[in-house]
Parts: C-alpha cells; sequence; structure tokens
C-alpha cells in the first residue's frame, strides 16, 4: 500500500557496518546490526546481529540473537538463539540457549546450552561477576569492590563471589549515584 507506514517496522533501527572498526561497542536499545568488514574489540548488541559472510570479527560478542556466516574469533554469548550458516567460521566458545549450525559452517570450541527457557537465558545474562562490571562499567575492579563494600552499589553474594544485576546496576548509573 503506498502512502501508509508500516508500523511494525517503524522504530526498527538499522546499523550496517561495511568499514573496519575496533573498539569497544554497547547497544543499550534494540538494533538489527550486520557487520560486513573488520571489527576487533568487544561487541553487546541488543536486537539481531549478522555477521556477514565476508566480515572477519575478533571479539567477544554478546547479544539476543545472532546470526553468523563470515569469521569469528572469540567468544559468543547469545539470550535467544546463534544461527552458524555456511561458511561461517567461529573459533571460540558459544553460549546460548538455542543453537543451529549449518553443513559447511564450523564451530572450534565450547557450546554451552544455558537455559531451556528464555526466561532462565535473561536471567543468567543479566548477572555479572565484579571482574564482567569491572569491564562493563570500564573501571578498576577495586573500585568495585569500594563501592560494594560502602554499600553504594546494589549487589548480591552468591558463595564468596558479589553477582550483580545489569539492570540495577544500570539503574544505579542513571540515577548519579556512581561516583
Amino acid at each position: 500500500m503506498l502512502g501508509k507506514k508500516d508500523k511494525k517496522h517503524e522504530d526498527v533501527k538499522v546499523l550496517d557496518v561495511d568499514a573496519a572498526m575496533q573498539g569497544s561497542l554497547v547497544f543499550k536499545d534494540p538494533v538489527n546490526l550486520r557487520i560486513n568488514g573488520r571489527f576487533e574489540g568487544t561487541l553487546n548488541t541488543k536486537g539481531n546481529l549478522m555477521i556477514g559472510e565476508h566480515a572477519i570479527v575478533n571479539a567477544d560478542i554478546i547479544g539476543d540473537s545472532i546470526v553468523i556466516a563470515g569469521k569469528v574469533n572469540g567468544n559468543v554469548h547469545a539470550i535467544k538463539d546463534i544461527k552458524l550458516i555456511s561458511p561461517a567460521c567461529v573459533v571460540g566458545d558459544v553460549r546460548t540457549p538455542l543453537l543451529s549450525v549449518a553443513e559447511g559452517a564450523v564451530l572450534e570450541g565450547t557450546c554451552h546450552m544455558l537455559a531451556k527457557s528464555k526466561d532462565e537465558a535473561a536471567s543468567r545474562y543479566n548477572m555479572m561477576s565484579t571482574e564482567e562490571l569491572a569491564k562493563y562499567l570500564e573501571v578498576d575492579m577495586g573500585m568495585i569492590n569500594e563501592w560494594v563494600n560502602a554499600g553504594k552499589l546494589p549487589a548480591m553474594k552468591e558463595g564468596d563471589a558479589w553477582k550483580f544485576d545489569r539492570a540495577r546496576v544500570d539503574e544505579w548509573v542513571a540515577s548519579g549515584k556512581i561516583k
């Protein structure tokens, strides 16, 4: 139908990367990200991530739904699913509740099937260790321990280790209490 906007696709954000990039990319809002060039660093996405057939990615990846057709050297963690389609080549550990490996695709690493439901997977995905939180906030681990010991940072004790809920940490940061 001409002249009518498709309401369903109106809010979809698409980012298509054909260049060489390096660094840490974090997407807090869902986006359809497609990488066709080179990327090196860390990648934390929400929404759909597509690694194109000619892409070369040297990064640890966290995302919702990930499709890989290119080369990835790094660990890949998906909340919903990971699909490896030919000629994909992944060298690293994979964590996901649902994995599909097509004929011609290669996975060189270990595979951890996380949970039976998306809710369980989301719950596990949202929990971070002290080291993961330090990387996420780009601060020293000593600073994380200092905030926890002062009662400033929301945390839960699990055995001898502290665990942090990503959503609560994001709220804490947004409230301006981080100092």
